[in-house]
């Protein structure tokens, strides 16, 4: 698969994160009533908007499809939803990731070097495989995460209908601007696209970002790539703070959140906690997964 090439570094931009004090962004908000839409697009009786209006904090973890194989990837996506997941992000093994850190993108190096290798078709198919039989009373919304080089590959259509057949709601395409996605948009209906915010975004920025979300804000908490962290990023309440002040959309923080503590940590200050390389490094045991899941969905409840 041929790469795509990126110019600078994973989520930097273009000014300081001065923002507003970090009790903003800890206050309570009014829950979104089940399929509320706004100007933003997000649409009516989203199933990722409902995960988010349960009266607290949506748990998304990520799953790398086709780690280690298919089959175990499978039994990861089940243990995620037994250990209590709201919110899949199932992750297309790509080799040249724009966001991914050495944790992810080691797991997409081998499941892209299985036989007859493993890309975005093979991941929704997983996809589909793992709503149609989730291990659990209804499966939680899947939201695929992959590159625009695959999508155009595939098709912008034929990845929309292939991933609606499947039953995926939504798609983040960190690679994907939301100047450029107009195309997309234009095929995508019933599919929430979710856009990326970073600590540098402008207030300029983030209006746009906010514009062309639906369904949640990524809230990117440090400059770079995914991965563990000891400690999370200072300054993370006033950059959610930040963009709430240009969304009603739920703001979920991922990258770098490693940890139980880490997570209770992001739902006191935000609508979603987002938790990937942690996961990843355990998925090889679905057992693991399941049981740190479990005490993920612990911290975020309190």
């Amino acid at each position: 698969m041929a790469s795509e090439k990126r110019e600078g570094g994973a989520f930097s931009s273009d000014a300081s994160t001065a923002g507003v004090g970090a009790e903003d962004a800890s206050r309570p908000r009014a829950p979104r009533a089940p399929g509320e839409d706004s100007e933003r697009g997000d649409a009516p009786g989203s199933r990722i908007s409902a995960a988010f209006g349960k009266g607290r904090p949506a748990l998304i973890t990520y799953v790398m499809a086709g780690y280690p194989d298919r089959a175990t990837s499978l039994e990861a996506l089940r243990a995620a939803a037994r250990g209590g997941a709201d919110v899949i992000e199932l992750g297309v093994p790509y080799g040249d990731p724009l966001a991914d850190g050495p944790v992810i993108a080691e797991a997409a190096a081998v499941a892209r070097a299985g036989e007859g290798g493993f890309g975005l078709i093979h991941a929704i198919q997983v996809a589909e495989a793992f709503i149609r039989d989730p291990g659990v009373d209804h499966a939680p919304p899947v939201v695929v995460m992959t590159y625009m080089n695959p999508v155009m590959r595939l098709g912008l259509k034929g990845t929309a209908e292939r991933m609606r057949a499947a039953g995926v709601v939504g798609v983040i395409i960190p690679d994907m601007p939301p100047e450029a996605a107009s195309p997309w948009r234009q095929v995508s209906a019933g599919i929430d696209t979710v856009f990326l915010t970073a600590p540098t975004s402008t207030d300029d920025r983030l209006a746009i970002v906010a514009a062309a979300s639906t369904a949640f804000i990524y809230c990117v908490s440090a400059i770079g790539t995914t991965g563990e962290r000891e400690s999370l990023a200072a300054g993370l309440a006033d950059q959610v703070a930040r963009v709430r002040r240009h969304t009603a959309l739920p703001v979920a923080v991922g990258f770098g959140v490693s940890n139980p503590a880490h997570a209770a940590q992001v739902a006191a200050i935000a609508d979603g906690v987002i938790v990937g390389s942690a996961i990843v490094k355990r998925q090889a045991d679905p057992r693991q997964v399941e049981t740190f899941v479990r005490e993920l969905a612990a911290a975020v409840r309190g």
